[in-house]
This record gives structure tokens, C-alpha cells and sequence, in this order.
């Protein structure tokens, strides 16, 4: 139980970390998140009931940053100007393919 609770804390933190970039297969989503649920599953040996507790826990979180997500980006819209918007577009699209191409990161079949 020791190691338990700073991995968890650890896990539960990393999506804050990249919250400024979601994307379709980045961190935060589904695909990761199962992949992620798995993994701790697997190596903590969760128990069912702990496992459902741990899927609520990042349902929650996911759902918490993409109001900020949302709420950010509104936000940049009254600031920048619609060119700087768009750069900003495309380096969202560029960190999406870089999580695409990470080691180790499960791709989409």
C-alpha cells in the first residue's frame, strides 16, 4: 500500500501535464485512458472494486479538464487575433502527432 498511494498520485497528476494539448489519441484519451487503467490494474493488482473506483476517479478528471480545455480556448479566442489562432491550431495538431508517435504509447488500430 505504500507504493500504491505515489503511484497513484503520480498517474493522476500526468494528464494535468498535457491538458493544453488534447487530442484524439493523446493523453486523456478513451484509448489511453483503458490502456492506462490496464496497466495499473495489472500492476498494482487492483481489485474489481478498486478498478471501478480508479475508472471514476479519471472519468471525473477527464471530464473536469475538458471544461478547462473548453473554457481556455474561449478564452484565447477574445485575445488572439484569428491568425495567431490558427498558428496555435496547428501547434496543438503538431503535439498530437508527436503523442502519436511516442514509444511505447498504444497506436489505433
Amino acid at each position: 500500500m505504500n507504493r500504491t498511494l505515489p503511484i497513484l498520485a503520480i498517474v493522476l497528476t500526468f494528464p494535468l501535464t498535457v491538458a493544453a494539448f488534447p487530442g484524439a489519441q493523446g493523453p486523456g484519451s478513451e484509448e489511453h485512458q483503458t490502456h492506462r487503467i490496464e496497466r495499473l490494474t495489472n500492476e498494482l493488482n487492483l481489485t474489481g472494486e478498486q478498478k471501478s473506483k480508479v475508472e471514476a476517479i479519471f472519468n471525473e478528471q477527464h471530464e473536469k479538464l475538458k471544461v478547462l480545455h473548453d473554457e481556455t480556448h474561449t478564452k484565447l479566442g477574445t485575445v488572439l487575433s484569428p491568425e495567431q489562432m490558427s498558428k496555435l491550431e496547428a501547434l496543438k495538431k503538431q503535439r498530437r502527432e508527436h503523442w502519436k508517435h511516442k514509444e511505447g504509447y498504444p497506436q489505433s488500430k
